[in-house]
Formats: structure tokens, C-alpha cells, sequence
């Protein structure tokens, strides 16, 4: 099984650091993708980033990882509320998949409460700030065990 993990970011997630801080985090896209390699090394798993404000972006990355990723971590945006698209697209995959929001979706607006993504992931994690990215580093190097040998 690959041990590559391919991480999606949704609109707007490009500005992450800038864009309400206070709501989102005060770290960079950059800064949570480094943090991610450094951990990735220890986990013996490889990471991939991607980014795209467009919905048929996303699912493009999504389409890549059918024959390259062991697993998806995404964090679709806005997208993860209002997308069949990228739900239809990861429900194709056959590799675990976890969603990831940095801020609590649950404390935010009402619209924001659903997610389309959450039906189809092995797991969710919200409200963890961008750390929310290495605990789901972390989840899915338990979900494909471990590559040592």
C-alpha cells in the first residue's frame, strides 16, 4: 500500500494566516505544510499538497490520488458544505480519507454544520486549529499501519 498522503485545501485556505485569524489560525498554508513534512518523516508517509480556490480543481486532485495516495486528508472549505461533486469524487476513492476544518464548524454559522465530505471520511477532526492537520497525519499513519520494515 502507498504511503503517500495527499493533502487537499479548498478555497480560501491559501490565505490561512491573514484571512481571520482569529477564527481560522495565525499560521500560513506553508507553515502547516511544513509542519506536516517534518511529522511525515517520522511516520515513515510521504505528503503530498495541493490547494485550489475551484471546485473541479479539487476534484482533479482527488481523481490523482485513486492510483498515487495510500490516503486523502482534505479540507475542502466552504466547499465541504455545499459539494456533490468532491462528495461523489471521494466516495470513488478506496483509500481512507479524513476531513479536516481548522475552525469548530459546529460554533459557526448554521450552514456550516453539514458536510458532504463527512459522510464518506474514515474520520473528522474540527476545531483543532491547523494542528488538525498533524493529528490526521497521525490517525492515518495508524489507518495504514505501519511502513517499516
Amino acid at each position: 500500500m502507498s504511503r503517500l498522503v495527499q493533502v487537499i485545501n479548498g478555497p480560501n485556505l491559501g490565505l490561512v494566516g491573514t484571512r481571520e485569524p482569529e477564527v481560522h489560525a495565525p499560521e500560513t498554508l506553508a507553515d502547516v505544510e511544513r509542519g506536516c513534512r517534518a511529522l511525515a518523516k517520522t511516520l515513515d508517509l510521504e505528503v503530498v499538497f495541493h490547494q485550489s480556490n475551484l471546485e473541479g480543481g479539487l476534484i482533479e486532485f482527488i481523481h490523482d490520488a485513486r492510483t498515487k495516495a495510500g490516503g486523502v486528508i482534505i479540507n475542502a472549505g466552504a466547499y465541504a458544505h455545499t459539494s456533490i461533486g468532491i462528495h461523489d469524487a471521494l466516495k470513488i476513492l478506496d483509500v481512507p480519507i479524513i476531513e479536516v476544518h481548522i475552525s469548530n464548524i459546529h460554533q459557526r454559522e448554521e450552514f456550516r454544520r453539514h458536510s458532504y465530505i463527512s459522510r464518506v471520511a474514515s474520520g473528522v477532526i474540527v476545531g483543532c486549529g491547523t494542528q488538525g492537520y498533524q493529528l490526521a497525519l497521525q490517525h492515518m499513519a495508524s489507518l495504514l499501519g505501519n511502513g517499516r520494515t
